[in-house]
């Protein structure tokens, strides 16, 4: 089962025994800031407010062909913004994740001068996005513990799923970035209708800073670990899409997942990520609901007929 959400705020990277009133700046954006930023699960771009977007269009078709131009320029220079950010923002996390492994402390100047660059003005935005992917995907916490310096610590903290935790890390390798990936995929999944084509599995982890076909610390080969590990063990199903040409294949829930995984949960994790309640995608939190109920008869009648053999054993 996934974590519950303890609030809607970022993480807190704050030292042990430091009070609120003495964070700075930086540490206050990783905890505070709620500002919608392009998602890796479900691959969107900031929303721009619908309203704008229609008087725009208005004013377009009044503009000179000059005019046109300009706005489209603009628009091209922003998608290209969120895509740099993006980029940066995986960078980072990798970045980190290779750090870690030599269990040495990183500061902020190194993070500016290998990764962040002439981006330093966007560090406070950049690092709390790299603090959620690395605690909700790859089960790190990253903690502020040099104020004075900005030197900071990953802890490894999160275990994705809570009932079946034994069980399934047993089977996953007793890892819980390898079940954070998994709980991502399922996650985009979900969201797109129960099924998401390969291509868009691909692309939402190299949006994460994880190519599918080189190999990574902590997964190994990706792909791989996706196409022998989670499809044979159950947790995906992958088959071509009928009467696509060129051929097309898509994943989708595997048996296993359906049994030991809650919709619910999963879109839990996915309202996390994007700090929205479950229900503001409706479609999605009906089906999680139905599934509950589904779940609660089916553990009821488990709980029945193990009372009725008791009872028989008892005569």
């Amino acid at each position: 089962m996934l974590q519950k959400p303890e609030s809607e705020a970022l993480p807190i990277l704050q030292a042990e025994g430091e009070k609120d009133g003495g964070r700075d700046g930086e540490t206050q954006a990783l905890t505070a800031s709620q500002k919608e930023v392009p998602s890796p699960l479900l691959q969107e771009t900031p929303k721009e407010d619908l309203g704008a977007r229609r008087e725009e269009g208005a004013a377009e078709s009044a503009l000179t062909p000059k005019g046109v131009r300009t706005l489209a320029a603009k628009a091209l220079a922003r998608r290209r913004a969120y895509r740099r950010l993006d980029r940066t923002v995986a960078e980072l996390v990798q970045f980190l994740l290779v750090k870690d492994k030599k269990k040495s402390p990183i500061t902020r100047s190194e993070m500016v001068k290998y990764v962040i660059g002439d981006l330093k003005d966007l560090f406070p935005e950049i690092i709390a996005r790299a603090a959620e992917h690395l605690r909700y995907v790859f089960g790190f916490e990253l903690k502020q513990f040099g104020r004075k310096h900005h030197t900071y610590i990953l802890i490894n903290k999160l275990k994705p799923l809570e009932e079946e935790e034994e069980e399934e890390e047993e089977d996953l390798g007793g890892d819980g970035p390898r079940l954070g990936l998994l709980i991502m995929i399922l996650g985009l999944i979900y969201m797109k209708g129960n099924s998401a084509r390969e291509t868009q599995v691909w692309e939402m982890l190299r949006r994460l800073g994880v190519r599918p076909s080189k190999y990574h610390f902590l997964f190994g080969y990706p792909k791989r670990l996706v196409m022998e590990d989670f499809v044979q063990q159950r947790y995906l199903n992958y088959r071509q899409v009928p009467h696509t040409n060129p051929p097309e294949c898509e994943f989708s829930w595997g048996p296993r997942s359906n049994l030991e995984i809650s919709k619910m949960k999963v879109l839990g994790f996915v309202a996390k990520l994007h700090k929205k309640e479950p229900q503001h995608w409706p479609v999605q939190y009906r089906e999680a609901l139905a599934d509950e109920a589904d779940r609660a008869r089916a553990k009821a009648r488990a709980e029945a007929s193990m009372r009725a053999r008791a009872r028989a054993r008892a005569r």
